[in-house]
């Protein structure tokens, strides 16, 4: 009976971070001191968001996620912070149907709100106020993604 249990649960789902780490970063404030005088209007904050994974080995997973924050005022670049952070997952149990979305909606929203600390910080330190990224909705992104990949292989099969 134990077997059976140890079984059970070696079947069951399971999504553990082994290490996160920044790959990537560049903070770039190309018009300091200037840049920092105070101004009338908001600048035109731009974000772009990516997400990719790659196999390590048959359950270990290192996902990336690639975040850009421009910020204009007109077409003066005041900063622009790029950051691409990483997490190595081990991801085990889940039936082959899943292992997109635990990779691209679940790992990286378990990496999200350390990468949005990293820009805010980033942001302070070179002198503005704090960029604080909006939630991002992963699933929406995901499904976004996976729309784009089938018109694209329809493309390409006509």
């Amino acid at each position: 009976m134990t077997d059976a249990v140890s079984d059970n649960s070696a079947a069951s789902p399971s999504l553990n971070i082994l290490a996160q780490y920044v790959k990537d970063f560049s903070f770039e404030n190309p018009g300091a001191p200037r840049s920092l005088q105070a101004r009338d209007k908001a600048p035109a904050i731009n974000i772009s968001v990516n997400v990719n994974a790659n196999p390590l080995s048959e359950t270990d997973f290192d996902v990336i996620l690639s975040l850009n924050a421009e910020a204009k005022d007109g077409d003066k670049m005041l900063f622009n912070a790029e950051l691409a952070y990483g997490g190595v997952f081990r991801v085990t149990g889940f039936p082959q149907e899943h292992m997109l979305p635990v990779l691209f909606i679940e790992c990286p929203r378990l990496l999200f709100p350390f990468a949005r600390q990293i820009i805010s910080d980033a942001t302070r330190n070179g002198g503005f106020p704090p960029l604080m990224i909006d939630p991002i909705d992963f699933a929406q992104m995901f499904s976004q993604r996976m729309a784009e990949e089938q018109v694209k292989a329809k493309v390409q099969a006509n």
